[in-house]
């Protein structure tokens, strides 16, 4: 009977590639979720797989400051700055939310010297969907 091979890069392991040498990854995505509480910077490959994430929570922002632009700037700084090492020079940034962070954000990424080939927003909008919730009285 045949020995079966087991797949490098297959889930039921959970790593993908070796630790000691990162690949390296000329082109990225670069998510952005920017919420009222929190900013989430996530980096991929092109493929989808996760490579660095950093949120405003993670930094050591604490409560309302996480909501800050000043925190989304730093999110993003932490998540760009391991993909750099890794020889990324090339990004495609998706924009989702509402709040300040997210411009920020986007200026920390275009700060730290990565190529942006485009930048999109995929901020859901609804088209008069759902009702709204009644106003908080205070």
């Amino acid at each position: 009977m045949a020995k079966s091979i087991p797949k490098i890069g297959s889930r039921k392991n959970g790593r993908i590639g070796s630790r000691k040498h990162p690949r390296k990854i000329p082109m990225g995505v670069i998510y952005v979720q920017a919420s009222f509480n929190n900013t989430i910077v996530t980096v991929t490959d092109v493929r989808g797989r996760v490579i660095s994430w950093s949120s405003a929570g993670s930094c050591g922002f604490k409560g309302t400051r996480r909501g800050t632009p000043f925190a989304a700037q730093t999110a993003a700084a932490n998540a760009i700055r391991t993909v750099v090492d890794q020889g990324m020079q090339r990004a495609v940034v998706i924009i989702k939310g509402p709040d300040l962070g997210r411009d920020a954000a986007l200026r920390a990424i275009a700060r730290s010297g990565i190529l942006l080939r485009f930048i999109q927003d995929v901020t859901p909008i609804p088209h008069n969907g759902c009702r709204a919730p009644k106003k908080r009285r205070v």
